[in-house]
């Protein structure tokens, strides 16, 4: 009985980290989709439901987190040795923070929705960008823009040009998110015909 209950944990454990590790090769959107082919099934669905497409959310959480599930702003330090706060509550897939997704939650009564599921956080992105289409007239198919609205918030949006390095970033997104589109015209169709058939 004790061995069994060993291997359920194990097995649990196993399973648990197989589907929270971080993909191979991030870069490529056909390589993270072959590890990780419900991913896709999520991020496909999220295309449907707010119009985001896959590679803008890709490239957005490859900017934030680069897949890290359990990704954190890093400490500040004072005198730059002894670790203190860390800037934001930033956490997760998405990044996103406390506030921001608890008003996702509220929003679409996603009540159970964690910041470390990678369901959860492509759904978060494309509520995100669905609201910054409605609020400040940027399309879903922006990734420059999509990007600068989601760093700054909606409010500071505005003011995004005295941030070089903000601008910088977002320009990285775009290039990254024009990558994922063209890989994704070479396999979306293979990944398409349900390799598996997970739901």
């Amino acid at each position: 009985m004790k061995f069994l209950k060993n291997k359920i944990v194990l097995s649990f454990f196993l399973l648990f980290t197989a589907c929270s590790s971080i993909p191979g090769n991030t870069s490529n959107s056909c390589s993270i989709f072959n590890e990780r082919y419900l991913w896709y099934k999520h991020t496909k669905k999220v295309e449907q439901k707010w119009g985001t497409p896959i590679y803008i959310q890709l490239a957005i959480i490859k900017m934030e987190s680069d897949f890290d599930w359990l990704a954190k702003p890093a400490r500040k330090k004072i005198f730059k040795v002894i670790p203190f706060k860390r800037p934001s509550s930033s956490f997760g897939y998405s990044q996103a923070v406390k506030g921001t997704w608890e008003q996702y939650k509220k929003e679409t009564g996603n009540k159970l929705a964690t910041r470390v599921r990678f369901k959860d956080s492509v759904d978060f992105i494309g509520w995100y960008t669905n609201k910054t289409e409605t609020i400040l007239r940027i399309s879903k198919k922006d990734a420059f823009k999509q990007y600068l609205a989601y760093h700054e918030g909606w409010g500071n949006y505005k003011n995004y040009k005295k941030n070089k390095k903000v601008i910088k970033l977002a320009k990285k997104v775009e290039k990254q998110a024009k990558i994922y589109k063209k890989q994704l015209s070479e396999c979306g169709n293979l990944l398409n015909k349900n390799k598996y058939i997970i739901f």
